[in-house]
């Protein structure tokens, strides 16, 4: 079946998540805002703030003040996977565009992104064409990522292709629909499918201030997204314990054979003493990594929301134009009640 032509001025939502930026919101806000302007007459800016505590809501709100513009302050800091789910729920546009705050991600990458999504594209996701600029320490935490969560994969995760990104309606509704707390959005995207489109891109240099994703944040948001969609873990510990135990018994056959050919003694308490405590480590080891996933299915049975909102400001162009077309659609006369004067309509 054929799709009818996407038009090539859609309403566009525009999701930022942002953590104490108040030094980058400002020009990021001057860019993205006359960017869509040149884009679509329908378009809105909604910044999730992520329970900053630096001058992040005063910063922002002179631009409340302005159609389009929407700011979501959470009652304290979620994470930014809370934040873009945060987002995602409140986008009203046809296609829904993921951004950061930092100014790494570039707005002028966006009318490439809209053009592949009018040719039918339904997700079309930016990733990096080179690492270089990283330490070789997260370049190599990166690609064992990668490595472990693809393997064997039903739905592989595609590398380097990170939040910045475009969505389809149906896209957003299909990641809304979706109902687990532990979310880890790179491997979402990915699973709920559809056809998707890559352009490389070269991210820029930070604007201002640092990261808040230290090494020990996004090493707890790679074992986030392991555990969640791959049993890799399980199966490697599995594999782990059977070799073991056959290294256990070929030990065991040839101290019999050494004692019985060679007349040596039974090793004493050093061996002993070694090999219980290298086993009782890959046991705890084992049960840590099953714990982890008996602490996920304890955290969904839950239930508990993945964020709370604290306050909402700002009005979006999107929804009031809906509002205002939908209303007048109902007070114009219908076309049967002007063909047929004086008659009520069917």
């Amino acid at each position: 079946m054929t799709e009818p032509p996407r038009p090539s001025r859609p309403a566009i939502s525009c999701v930022v998540p942002a953590f104490n930026e108040a030094a980058n919101l400002a020009p990021l806000l001057t860019g993205l805002t006359a960017q869509l302007a040149v884009l679509s007459e329908r378009w809105e800016i909604i910044v999730i703030d992520d329970g900053s505590v630096d001058a992040t809501p005063a910063t922002i709100a002179p631009w409340l003040s302005r159609p389009g513009v929407r700011y979501v302050r959470l009652s304290r800091n979620f994470g930014k996977e809370a934040a873009l789910t945060a987002g995602i729920d409140r986008a009203d546009g046809e296609v829904v565009l993921l951004m950061d705050a930092d100014l790494q991600h570039p707005a002028s990458l966006v009318p490439e992104m809209l053009a592949a999504w009018v040719r039918g594209a339904d997700m079309v996701c930016a990733a990096r064409a080179s690492r270089a600029d990283e330490t070789w320490a997260k370049r190599l935490g990166t690609a064992i990522f990668y490595a472990l969560v693809n393997r064997n994969a039903a739905v592989p995760i595609p590398v380097d292709a990170g939040d910045f990104r475009l969505m389809d309606r149906k896209v957003v509704d299909a990641l809304k629909s979706l109902p687990e707390r532990n979310r880890f959005m790179k491997g979402l995207y990915a699973w709920v499918g559809f056809r998707n489109e890559i352009i490389p891109y070269v991210p820029a240099e930070r604007h201002a201030g640092t990261t808040s994703f230290s090494m020990r944040r996004l090493a707890r948001l790679a074992f986030t997204g392991v555990t969640a969609f791959t049993n890799a873990p399980l199966r490697l510990w599995s594999g782990v314990g059977v070799l073991i135990a056959l290294g256990a018994i070929g030990l065991g056959f040839w101290f019999i054979f050494e004692y019985f050919v060679f007349g040596n003694n039974v090793p004493g308490w050093a061996t002993l003493v070694t090999s219980v405590m290298f086993f009782s480590g890959v046991q705890l080891l084992s049960i840590g990594i099953l714990g982890e996933y008996v602490g996920r299915i304890f955290d969904e049975v839950k239930q508990r929301p993945v964020y709370v909102v604290g306050s909402e400001a700002g009005r979006g162009a999107i929804s009031g134009m809906t509002a205002g077309m939908t209303a007048a659609m109902a007070a114009a006369p219908t076309a049967a009640a002007m063909a047929a004067p004086g008659k009520p309509p069917a």
